[in-house]
């Protein structure tokens, strides 16, 4: 291999050269057509520009309440728990053991699927049903 015969891996696009005459058949205005906003240099209107009009997104109204203050959680379900290695199951733990993605304002434990193991399990919420089914199976709850 030498520096002469590498090729990109994707063939690249020759750039279009405009304004350079008839025969080009993007000569005179360049592709432009005549006059008008769009025509001119620096010319165009912004995203969502409706020539005046009202836009679509002030037409159509505003719906429900968005709470600035909710906190998200991330779901854990008991079939997630029983993947864990760990004894004591916290949200770094989860986290460190690529279980979960992110760990926002903290996680919630949901009933969904069954747990097989003895586990200490710390998180901000638990479900009523999660809560049973971890102590059933022998283990402990903690809620921080």
């Amino acid at each position: 291999m030498e520096l002469g015969n590498i090729k990109p891996a994707v063939k690249k696009e020759t750039r279009k050269r405009v304004g350079r005459g008839i025969g080009s058949g993007l000569g005179k205005t360049s592709g432009r057509g005549h006059k008008g906003q769009k025509a001119r240099s620096g010319g165009g209107v912004r995203r969502g520009f409706e020539g005046g009009q009202t836009p679509l997104y002030r037409r159509l109204p505003k719906r429900g309440f968005n709470n600035i203050h909710a906190n998200t959680y991330t779901e854990v379900t008991l079939t997630m728990l029983n993947k864990s290695e760990a004894k004591e199951v916290t949200a770094e733990s989860l986290l460190a053991e690529g279980i979960i993605g992110k760990i926002n304002d903290g996680i919630v434990v949901l009933a969904t699927g069954n747990l097989d193991k003895k586990l200490t399990v710390k998180a901000k919420r638990f479900t009523k049903a999660a809560a049973e089914k971890i102590e059933a199976a022998g283990g402990k709850i903690e809620v921080i």
